[in-house]
């Protein structure tokens, strides 16, 4: 788990080439999973482009650097139709009013806690009058471009100890399904969409085309779609005909 601060500004450091690629300039969120989907790079030579690593290929975030296998994980964010879209969107998380669902102001974001090797979001240090306190990110409902929405309940679930993210995070993982009940999962989603046909392209993180528009969806084109991650099999989900 890392907050956010820990990572802006780290040297970018590719492990093939033992050189330095950029920084790290920003972050770009994707709102509806709640994660950190790319690191946006600065360097003097790319100023046109909005340069990039997704997260899934970062190796790993170290005390001083963020490492990646090698200069190929660098991505042009422009080129890549769910990217650019994520990044219209602008979420930025820190600096971000908190406010209830029912439009109570609880605070201000000054920085989160990210999975170090998922990208997932798992909680925010808000600025509540003069003190700071930690929210898990479970109370989230929408992460706003200036307004982070969270449950009416969140005020009173504030913990003192960032480390109280990871024991809820390993909790969940304790309570996660089986693998006989995922593959029971697999096979309903595949027994639900089969023989659909999908209305638009369905991307993965990294910009790669899982399913083209028109495709009339069979087993293996639902089985890849599900390997490529939950959030590519809802984003299909959402978008077939019968």
């Amino acid at each position: 788990m890392k907050k956010s601060t820990q990572i802006l500004g780290q040297p970018i450091i590719s492990i093939s080439e033992g050189a330095e690629i950029g920084k790290v300039k920003s972050f770009v969120i994707n709102p509806d999973k709640g994660s950190v989907d790319f690191l946006t790079i600065e360097h003097e030579d790319w100023q046109v482009s909005v340069k990039a690593i997704p997260f899934k290929k970062v190796v790993g975030i170290g005390e001083y650097a963020v490492t990646v296998e090698s200069d190929r994980a660098v991505i042009d964010l422009n080129e890549i139709p769910i990217a650019d879209q994520l990044v219209n969107k602008k979420i930025r998380i820190v600096g971000a009013k908190v406010m209830t669902r029912k439009g109570e102001l609880v605070g201000e974001v000054k920085e989160f806690y990210a999975d170090e090797n998922t990208g997932k979001i798992l909680g925010i240090v808000l600025q509540t009058g003069e003190s700071e306190t930690i929210l898990s990110a479970d109370f989230v409902m929408t992460y706003g471009k200036d307004i982070v929405v969270v449950e009416e309940e969140a005020p009173g679930h504030f913990l003192d100890d960032p480390e109280e993210l990871l024991k809820k995070e390993e909790k969940e993982d304790l309570e996660q399904p089986g693998e006989a009940g995922m593959e029971a999962l697999r096979a309903k989603q595949v027994e639900l969409l089969k023989g659909k046909k999908a209305s638009k392209d369905i991307y993965a993180g990294n910009g790669e085309r899982v399913i083209t528009a028109g495709t009339v969806l069979s087993e293996e084109d639902i089985k890849r779609a599900q390997e490529a991650g939950p959030g590519v099999l809802v984003e299909l989900s959402m978008h077939v005909d019968e």
